[in-house]
């Protein structure tokens, strides 16, 4: 067959009217990685009608576009506060084949770890259909390898000021009150347990337990309206023991932070109910809501239309009336500033005063312009970046002492005993946890929040739930559980073994 012939070009006329200008601005070139090989690929980050998209193109996959932020303007904005990195003691692992499989620590990372999380357990006592972990049955940890886990913790950070034991449920896993004693042992400033509440409405024995440790709580809380849990939780009536279980910690004294995924269509309009629950209910110290991100078992969803820190923002603003506006959000400086933004509120009856409003913490938290302040107001920026920090507990002792000494930046020194202070202030986080659409290899190296391996390796989060570390990890895990039952029937201890990873060729 004869090919066409080529056609008669003319060079382009520079005066033509015809040309148009894209309709996005190329705002920077980044890593990611392909939702379905997983393999490491370039990707831009693109501005269009003031929202940010990640745009890529794997080779053997064809192209990706996601939605990252709901505000560009904002997101252009938020440099100034990103907070130079605090290096590690130690490092678990070598620089080898690069951001984002040599993880972890490397000495590239740009940020040590505010919160380690380990989970204890990959059963749960529930089957939610979104679930980052895909809980089923598989491994429960030995406490040998919880202690060796924690004092790797400790040679990494020196003095750790958060772990969290997750799972899986954790509170179902035999040993875990065990564990919450081997953690304070070690001179962890903060405990917590991520659950859904059921052992805690139901087990009279583990809240006496529970009561003589007092770990603090992460908890499950998505809202009230039955399709709410119907849809993300897989039980529409659970409501009712979610509530029991809070006010039995409230009866001996814990401090909870609610915990609500956040679903494009369907409890976004619950979000001022939640708020507003928070402050009156005894127990809860905080919320952190979590925009639904799509890693491990989610639910259908469009990449396009995922809901971000910002539609969470004006949603609060928009359901509140007023008791929180979005200029009462301020960036966590510690990750990169578009990862987590937090404020704290004085309630007074229904009086809620949220801290920047009577502070000006922009000041004291902007590190790109520099801004000097005085020596006296060291200890008040200190005690800032406390607060607006990952390793921040709603609650505990160590945020409501921060919280009085910026009151004495206000003017307004407390003349409330700390137990009233912290029995009267509120924190309301935002935390956007990236999935294989949204993965930005730039926010990914500057993680703090790290789970916590046999061996001593700590894995940024959204690596852990999207790169292929969770899969290899639960493979190694559940594979070593049959030696773990017969140390346990023997009555020996358990010989730890350390957790490896091999990415093979993909890059």
């Amino acid at each position: 067959m004869t090919a066409l012939p080529a056609k008669a070009t003319t060079p382009p006329d520079p005066t033509d009217s015809r040309r148009r200008d894209a309709d996005y601005i190329f705002h920077e070139l980044t890593r990611s990685i392909c939702p379905k090989c997983r393999k490491v690929i370039d990707a831009k980050i693109l501005l269009r009608d003031n929202k940010v998209y990640m745009s890529k193109r794997c080779p053997d996959c064809g192209p990706f576009i996601a939605l990252v932020y709901g505000d560009a303007t904002a997101y252009t904005a938020l440099a100034r506060f990103n907070k130079p990195g605090t290096i590690p003691h130690t490092h678990g692992t070598a620089v080898d084949r690069g951001c984002p499989h040599d993880c972890g620590l490397c000495p590239e990372h740009e940020q040590h770890a505010c919160l380690g999380i380990i989970e204890v357990n990959s059963t749960c006592n529930m089957d939610c259909p979104l679930c980052f972990a895909d809980a089923r049955p598989g491994f429960n940890l030995t406490l040998e390898e919880v202690e060796q886990m924690l004092d790797d913790f400790v040679k990494s950070e020196g003095a750790p000021e958060v772990v969290q034991f997750s799972g899986g449920e954790p509170t179902v896993h035999p040993q875990i009150i065990d564990f919450v004693r081997a953690a304070k042992s070690r001179n962890i400033r903060f405990v917590m347990l991520n659950t859904n509440g059921r052992r805690i409405a139901r087990d009279d024995r583990f809240l006496e337990q529970l009561n003589e440790v007092r770990p603090a709580f992460y908890f499950q809380f998505d809202g009230f309206d039955p399709e709410t849990y119907r849809i993300i939780r897989g039980e529409p009536d659970i409501l009712e023991e979610k509530l029991r279980a809070l006010d039995r910690l409230a009866a001996i004294g814990l401090s909870v932070t609610l915990v609500p995924a956040i679903e494009r269509g369907v409890n976004e309009h619950e979000v001022g109910r939640i708020v507003d629950f928070a402050i009156r209910h005894p127990a809860v110290r905080g919320i952190t809501f979590q925009p639904a991100f799509h890693a491990g078992r989610h639910i259908e969803h469009d990449p396009m239309n995922r809901m971000t820190i910002p539609d969470i923002v004006r949603l609060i603003e928009e359901q509140t009336s007023g008791k929180f506006v979005a200029s009462d959000f301020v960036p966590v400086p510690c990750c990169f500033p578009t990862c987590n933004a937090v404020t704290y509120a004085f309630v007074e009856g229904e009086v809620v005063t949220p801290l920047p409003r009577i502070l000006n913490v922009e000041d004291y938290l902007d590190y790109l312009t520099n801004r000097v302040v005085p020596d006296f107001d060291l200890e008040i920026k200190r005690a800032l970046e406390g607060l607006w920090s990952s390793s921040s507990v709603a609650g505990s002792p160590k945020s409501v002492q921060d919280l009085a000494l910026s009151c004495e930046a206000c003017g307004l020194a407390p003349t409330s005993t700390m137990g009233e202070l912290a029995n009267n202030m509120i924190m309301i986080m935002l935390q956007d946890f990236m999935d294989p659409w949204t993965m930005n290899q730039k926010n990914l190296m500057k993680c703090c929040k790290e789970f916590l391996l046999p061996g001593g390796r700590q894995i940024p989060f959204c690596a852990y739930n999207t790169v292929g570390y969770r899969e290899q990890a639960r493979a190694q895990l559940d594979a070593m559980e049959p030696e773990r039952r017969r140390a346990r029937r023997e009555g020996r201890p358990y010989e730890p073994r350390p957790v490896v990873f091999d990415f093979g060729t993909q890059r």
